[in-house]
């Protein structure tokens, strides 16, 4: 309701009829003597009340998640479902593995990856929407902490019957049909600052295509739309098929560490810091 300013959305989320959350609200309404929402049509508007409100609910059912979870902890248990955002590459091909290995020791864990931009992970962390995320590039802000999760190599990649040398220079780089990443990438920000070695920047490319996914930019690729820069995670399947190449770039450093993200502020649930703990205790592999 708060959140969503809307009945509508609001019994979408918890999967109820929109009259069930209408007569909820007019109960509490009525046991706290007050009005919460203003009612102008479609739109709801909290009152003064319901921003006094809302915040130590908020902290209230955090309080009991706390609870459960310690009590779980007592018990020497891992279950629970662990919601987790990251960007393309980690999402699918980083986290998979881990959660399958970390769910083989912990059956009752059940995991949900919800996969998008780097930025947009990082945005949700500082929403309180997330608690963990995984990304290819930091925001800084005061109230995150990163953990290096693993280190990732991009690779410069052409289709296999493009006729591109091995090796091309920096500034050969400019000569070809390039396909982009989207605003917010973190693969997109490490090619700026690939670039940048070299004292060069994105608008001197020969920009083919802005593709919003690993998947995208290696289909068109393989068509040979241009070259593009890639994670190496992305394209194992592809160089053992021989569909596309890998072309050098000299005196080129195209590694990058992929991150944990955390908020400072928020308390990790006790499968959360479990899974926290095993996942750094052992590096991410090939």
């Amino acid at each position: 309701m708060y959140k969503h300013r809307s009945f509508t959305r609001a019994a979408e989320e918890l999967f109820t009829s929109q009259p069930t959350i209408s007569e909820h609200i007019r109960n509490l309404e009525e046991q706290l003597d007050c009005k919460l929402f203003d009612r102008l049509g479609r739109t709801i508007l909290p009152t003064a009340e319901a921003e006094l409100l809302y915040p130590r609910a908020l902290t209230i059912l955090e309080d009991l998640t706390r609870l459960e979870e310690e009590i779980m902890s007592a018990g020497k248990t891992v279950s629970g479902r662990l919601l987790l955002g990251a960007s393309t590459i980690p999402g699918a091909y980083i986290l998979p593995r881990l959660a399958a290995s970390f769910k083989n020791r912990y059956p009752d864990i059940s995991f949900e990856i919800k996969i998008s931009d780097s930025a947009a992970v990082v945005q949700s962390i500082l929403n309180n929407n997330l608690l963990m995320g995984f990304v290819g590039a930091k925001q800084e802000a005061k109230s995150l902490q990163y953990h290096v999760l693993t280190e990732d190599e991009l690779v410069l990649i052409a289709a296999e019957n493009n006729p591109i040398p091995e090796t091309i220079s920096p500034a050969e780089l400019c000569t070809y049909p390039f396909i982009m990443r989207e605003q917010g990438s973190g693969t997109r920000r490490t090619i700026e600052s690939i670039l940048e070695q070299a004292r060069l920047t994105i608008d001197k490319l020969q920009t083919s295509a802005t593709l919003g996914s690993s998947t995208a930019v290696k289909e068109a690729v393989k068509a040979d739309l241009g070259l593009s820069i890639i994670s190496r995670y992305a394209i194992r399947d592809e160089l053992k098929r021989g569909c596309i190449k890998t072309v050098n770039i000299s005196d080129f450093n195209m590694k990058r560490p992929f991150y944990i993200v955390l908020s400072k502020k928020r308390t990790l649930p006790h499968h959360y810091s479990v899974f926290l703990q095993t996942i750094t205790n052992c590096k991410a592999t090939d």
